[in-house]
């Protein structure tokens, strides 16, 4: 088990937003954790300095390009981006120097998965770059991946059997656990306990990290073969509970 850092950018600003509350259409209601006063370089320049690998970039809405590309310029080759990506732009944000692009809603279009759209982009880049992300939400005892800020629910739920049929096309999965994304309040464990018995690709799990027993539970329902990522609850994001340095110590790469 691996920690893995993030650079979440909204409005060009490095930040923590609770992610059941992000849409476009209605900017008032989206709630902010956090705001860095550095920008998404100083993040790089942090994570390549203590050499964590494989951590995300995501673009949360427009106007976000800018500091994306001058986070990848620090730390060519060692991390991921996603937020808008499709098959037109794909090629050109490994050339940017993204070691993988990360994908949900150009995938999962019109609510199921979109295989042609699917294909065409694992060709693209190929399957060793792609990364899909199945964020979800809770829904009638299941979990649904959602697109779209998180909003829109689609027809696919995250089982056994989807990790497997989508796994011939991409090299991870990173997922979200929406309705707890931003809120400190403690693991989806039921999710977590879906993605540790699944044998397959590395997957990289978020969402209500609070403190160090959130993470050991991960490491014992995940059987230890889930990575992790942590947003508000982190130092370097206004958190107060986990300390990034002990991260680093504990569970770098």
């Amino acid at each position: 088990m691996k920690f893995r850092p993030c650079i979440d950018l909204h409005e060009g600003m490095v930040k923590q937003i609770v992610g059941s509350t992000l849409s476009d259409k209605d900017t008032d209601k989206t709630r902010t954790n956090f705001i860095a006063d550095t920008p998404a370089s100083w993040f790089a320049e942090l994570y390549k300095k203590d050499n964590l690998k494989g951590g995300h970039i995501i673009q949360l809405g427009k106007g976000n390009e800018s500091a994306a590309q001058s986070a990848l310029k620090i730390w060519p080759g060692n991390m991921q981006i996603g937020g808008g990506v499709n098959a037109e732009n794909a090629a050109g944000w490994i050339d940017k120097g993204a070691q993988s692009v990360i994908v949900t809603s150009y995938v999962f279009h019109d609510g199921v998965i979109d295989e042609q759209r699917l294909k065409s982009l694992s060709d693209i880049v190929g399957k060793k770059r792609l990364v899909l992300d199945l964020s979800c939400r809770k829904k009638n005892g299941e979990y649904y991946v959602v697109t779209n800020r998180w909003q829109t629910f689609t027809d696919e739920k995250v089982t056994h059997k989807l990790l497997d049929y989508l796994s011939k096309y991409c090299h991870e999965y990173l997922i979200h656990a929406v309705d707890v994304e931003g809120k400190c309040s403690g693991i989806e464990t039921e999710l977590v306990k879906i993605l540790g018995t699944w044998a397959g690709l590395p997957v990289t799990y978020a969402g209500g990290i609070s403190n160090p027993d959130d993470i050991e539970a991960i490491k014992t329902i995940g059987r230890n073969a889930i990575d992790f990522t942590v947003g508000s609850a982190l130092d370097i994001f206004g958190g107060s509970n986990l300390k990034y340095s002990d991260l680093v110590q504990k569970y770098g790469n």
